[in-house]
């Protein structure tokens, strides 16, 4: 980590602390978020985690969700006033302060050091100390090395275990990615040692749907999946109107694109989602095709080279138009075969 030692020396007298982390947070966003909230508080630090959006009921079972903050417009001032206290703010599990919109705002305006802790590709916040690396599984897999490597790894209590373990488990696909390495696996043996539920974790993330988000990626399987074989593409596409008749709540399409992806011989999946004024867009991929180009050179986003994320501001029909045209231009991408998906 960049400047280990100095933050050790600043951490051991107490902090105003603020963890913030990506809009739309997911289980490693806010498992990693509460796991260092939780560590950090142990070590008497006074410390607030603010969400810049709300994310999904399936992860308020985290220890210190009921005292997560949630970026709304009518508490935009108590949330300013709570970041210009902060002495100390660590960003989370993002790399651009354009991802947390208008809580990126305050931060940049903010005298507090800064801490960031993440795994995208690309960051360019400007902070006082960096814990980064794009060879990690999670942030919450940089969390536990945190905490490690300033000692404190016997401090982690079950429930905290919890929380950095679901941010492994879910970047991991379940430990079925590339990025699932032997360190992975050592980490999380530690968290198990320490108290982590793993079934428990398992159940409530993979096995805890609705009936309307089951209906929803049935309807979507059989009605909005778009196969591309010439190129070895799949794709989805939802409309406001389609989210509206099975009554979306966030983090419903969660997943959804791996359907996609696991199509025999797919190498590129994306899944296109119309929301109010935008079009929000979700890419995998197998191998060398890398969806951070895709994302970052014509969606305005980006993230890892075989999971992204992006957006459009164009319609719906526009954007699926986009993207199969640059499907078109960059086939000769696709038409790799991968071992056990040919």
């Amino acid at each position: 980590m960049q400047n280990l030692d100095a933050l050790i020396t600043l951490l051991n007298s107490p902090q105003k602390i603020v963890i913030t982390t990506h809009i739309k947070p997911d289980a490693d966003a806010l498992g990693s978020s509460l796991g260092l909230a939780g560590y950090l508080q142990l070590k008497g630090h006074e410390v607030k985690v603010i969400a810049p959006s709300d994310y999904p009921e399936f992860l308020d079972w985290m220890v210190g969700n009921a005292d997560v903050i949630v970026y709304k417009d009518e508490i935009k001032e108590q949330i300013a006033s709570i970041v210009d206290d902060a002495t100390l703010i660590f960003c989370l599990d993002f790399s651009s302060l354009k991802r947390i919109e208008e809580v990126g705002v305050l931060i940049k305006k903010s005298e507090a050091k800064k801490v960031l802790i993440d795994h995208h590709l690309n960051p360019d916040i400007e902070v006082d100390f960096m814990l980064w690396d794009v060879k990690a599984s999670a942030t919450a897999e940089l969390v536990y090395d945190l905490v490690n490597s300033m000692g404190d790894i016997d401090l982690l209590s079950p429930k905290l275990a919890d929380c950095l373990y679901a941010g492994i488990l879910t970047d991991t696909g379940g430990f079925k990615h590339s990025n699932t390495t032997a360190k992975v696996h050592r980490t999380v043996a530690d968290l198990i040692d320490r108290g982590a539920n793993v079934t428990l974790v398992n159940k409530i993330i993979y096995d805890n749907n609705s009936l309307n988000r089951l209906k929803l990626i049935g309807f979507a399987l059989a009605e909005r999946l778009v196969v591309m074989p010439e190129f070895n593409v799949a794709y989805f596409k939802l409309s406001k109107a389609d989210l509206e008749q099975f009554d979306y709540q966030i983090g419903d399409s969660e997943g959804l694109v791996n359907y996609a992806l696991s199509i025999r011989g797919i190498q590129m999946a994306a899944i296109m989602i119309e929301d109010k004024d935008k079009v929000k867009m979700s890419f995998r991929s197998f191998g060398d095709v890398s969806v951070n180009d895709i994302a970052s050179e014509n969606f305005d986003g980006g993230g890892h080279k075989n999971a992204a994320g992006g957006v459009s501001r164009l319609s719906l029909e526009d954007t699926v138009a986009k993207f199969r045209e640059i499907v078109n231009n960059h086939k000769e991408k696709f038409n790799h075969k991968i071992i056990g998906n040919a």
